[in-house]
């Protein structure tokens, strides 16, 4: 088979719902951006307006906005101060020393260790040393300079605070809008897989078990969704911010910038290195998980065998033997998602503060290069908050691995050679059937069926009798073409059923089985299979004619009385004469009953052998049966053996040859008298 390109065919799912996702996407990108713009308003917070008291000082005669008076002087800080020539005036400086501040009437040549004693500042850095008159201010003075901030400081938390708002909507939405689109891609994803179901061939469900195709629609989509959901979010959100905190850290200092970009190939090939192991895991995993629901699966539809006949150990055995197996592939996978998320986040986290520290550290000692705190605190924050969203990242990569796991396997199930659903209408043929020299096995050179030629004319009832294995099912498989012949031709009508639409040619056919399957419903819905063609009225007709309204008519609900699971609530016989109106109700051209009275007592098939006759009316009609007593007026009876036709007649006819029926049918009649 073809490799399935899971990847793209996700991106194609991710296309269908492209306007909702960019909705999304920039939603997300305006709420990382308001919110990456913290770190930036808390280092102007700490630069210009907690540290800025500095800065320098000009003096003033007059007062105004932002001026502060000292000393019968008002000052205004020299980043502030508009039409003062600094060289006109007197300049001032605040310096901290410790925890106390000191007012020098002057500016000073150069920053370094600073000292106070008795009244005077001493600078030192390196061989140089410069002495300033200091004056200590009091906590009054001190607030004083500080009062011009306070407006500041308050506008930039109202501001930070807006920012926050702004971000917290766009963080709903964005994710709103994503959880939304993941939702609507995973319900097209199960429909397509389950119209896909309709149109596999038969045979495709003899190699898989129902438990494992229902571990496909439910389980694997379910998986996926995650990584639509949260994978995805997760990705997103994560690459958008670490863009944007690789662009603040560049505006903040871009040498440094560019020594953390080393963090992102190491990602990438962490990333690799995990999928590459983490995939033998998960393919495993959700093998043993479809193994698991298949088990499940059979034992509740054998739970009547397995009680009867005390194997509940058994299948208890059977069930821990895959339980245990799945538990050990999940441990493998947990000590690998262990050894490899946090731990090396921490250990990249670590390093990367490090080097910070190291990179600020020796810049802070080189002579005129100081590092405002402002910048120490905005890069560290930001060095922080990027190991947020790869964390975030890290702990998807097992999501994301189980997603294209199961995506592998649903896309499989896809790519499966189906036919596809046709809604056309083909006229009501007439029923005449031929088969010529058809061949057919369900494995390669295996025949269960050889060189078989009959005809069936329109109204004619046709019944096949044999042995168990002799091909009698094969042949209604046929020519309901759930399998296609190898060699030979089946006509209808002299046109070649290959040549038709397998819709078309089950239009005008109805089938009964030996165990009717009902649907959880109602009666009503039961026989008409909500086809809008089908009223009512038809449907109680349909009923009245097989004989059922006598059982229906005592229900508390009659035709609207609930139909579980199966039918479980009803007899065989009642399950039967509902099966029997819903092909009546179909009007068939073709009928088939599949061993219809194999499973009914006595009284009951009285009933259903009326009902037959109400059903074959006017239709060709073939019959699988054991009971010969039932066919007894067949048109024409075929006795197959080994998959082929070995005699043929009507019941008087091949009683006279006293062959292969003969003997069926006396040895049927002696054991009814043994009985008797």
């Amino acid at each position: 088979m073809k490799k399935v390109k899971a990847g793209k065919r996700l991106f194609n799912y991710a296309l269908t719902q492209r306007k909702t996702i960019i909705i999304a996407l920039i939603m997300l990108s305006i709420a990382v951006a308001a919110e990456l713009t913290g770190p930036f308003i808390a280092k102007r917070m700490i630069d210009n307006h907690i540290l800025g008291i500095e800065k320098t000082w000009i003096a003033s005669e007059e007062a105004g906005k932002d001026r502060v008076l000292y000393q019968g002087t008002y000052y205004i800080r020299e980043d502030r101060a508009e039409n003062i020539q600094l060289e006109e005036e007197e300049t001032a400086r605040i310096l901290q020393v410790g925890r106390e501040y000191y007012f020098v009437p002057s500016d000073i040549s150069f920053d370094g260790e600073r000292k106070v004693s008795n009244g005077e500042l001493v600078i030192t850095r390196g061989e140089q040393q410069a002495s300033y008159e200091a004056e200590l201010l009091t906590n009054s003075e001190l607030i004083t300079f500080y009062q011009p901030e306070v407006k500041y400081i308050i506008y930039l938390v109202a501001l930070y605070f807006g920012l926050l708002v702004v971000a917290s909507f766009f963080q709903y939405g964005q994710s709103y809008y994503l959880q939304t689109s993941a939702n609507r891609i995973i319900q097209k994803m199960r429909e397509d897989v389950f119209g896909q179901i309709q149109q596999l061939p038969i045979q495709y469900f003899d190699h898989l078990p129902a438990g494992k195709v229902v571990s496909r629609i439910t389980n694997d989509t379910e998986t996926i969704k995650e990584l639509y959901v949260t994978v995805l979010a997760t990705f997103f959100s994560g690459l958008i911010y670490i863009t944007g905190i690789y662009i603040a850290l560049f505006l903040l200092d871009a040498k440094l910038a560019a020594i953390c970009l080393l963090l992102i190939p190491i990602l990438i090939v962490w990333f690799i290195l995990y999928r590459r192991y983490a995939s033998v895991y998960n393919h495993k995993i959700r093998a043993l998980l479809s193994d698991i629901n298949g088990n499940i699966n059979e034992s509740i539809q054998g739970m009547t065998i397995i009680q009867a006949f005390r194997r509940q150990k058994k299948a208890k055995q059977e069930f821990e033997t895959w339980n245990e197996e799945h538990f050990s592939y999940q441990n493998k996978l947990l000590s690998l998602n262990a050894l490899t998320s946090h731990n090396l986040v921490g250990v990249l986290r670590n390093i990367a503060f490090v080097v910070v520290i190291w990179y600020f550290g020796g810049a802070s000692l080189g002579i005129g290069s100081m590092i405002s705190l402002g910048v120490l605190y905005a890069f560290v924050d930001y060095l922080g908050r990027m190991f947020g969203p790869i964390t975030g990242m890290v702990n998807q990569l097992a999501n994301l691995e189980q997603a294209r796991v199961s995506a592998v396997r649903v896309f499989e199930l896809m790519d499966e050679a189906g036919v596809k659903v046709a809604d056309e209408k083909y006229p009501r043929y007439e029923g005449n059937v031929s088969f010529e020299s058809v061949s057919f096995g369900y494995k390669e050179d295996e025949y269960v069926l050889k060189d078989i030629s009959f005809d069936a004319k329109k109204g004619e009832t046709v019944a096949l009798v044999g042995h168990t294995g002799s091909g009698k099912s094969s042949i209604m498989n046929l020519l309901f073409r759930f399998y296609d012949i190898e060699k030979g031709k089946i006509l209808i009508d002299g046109e070649d059923i290959q040549q038709l639409s397998k819709q078309a040619i089950r239009q005008h056919m109805g089938i009964v089985l030996q165990d009717p399957f009902l649907f959880s419903g109602t009666i009503a819905s039961n026989v008409s299979l909500e086809d809008p063609s089908i009223a009512m009225d038809k449907v109680k007709k349909a009923l009245e004619d097989v004989g059922a309204m006598d059982f229906i008519s005592a229900l508390p609900k009659g035709l609207e009385e609930p139909v579980i699971e199966k039918g479980s609530t009803l007899s065989s016989g009642q399950r039967q004469l509902i099966s029997f109106a819903r092909a009546l109700a179909f009007d068939p051209a073709i009928l088939i009953l599949d061993e219809a009275t194999a499973s009914i007592d006595t009284e009951t098939e009285a009933v259903i052998q009326k009902a037959l006759e109400v059903l074959k009316k006017g239709r060709t009609t073939f019959i699988i049966a054991h009971r010969l007593s039932t066919i007894k007026n067949a048109d024409q009876i075929l006795v197959l053996d080994r998959g082929e036709i070995v005699e043929r007649g009507n019941h008087a006819e091949l009683m006279k040859l006293k062959g292969r029926y003969y003997q069926m049918y006396e040895l049927q009649q002696g054991s009814k008298g043994l009985a008797g």
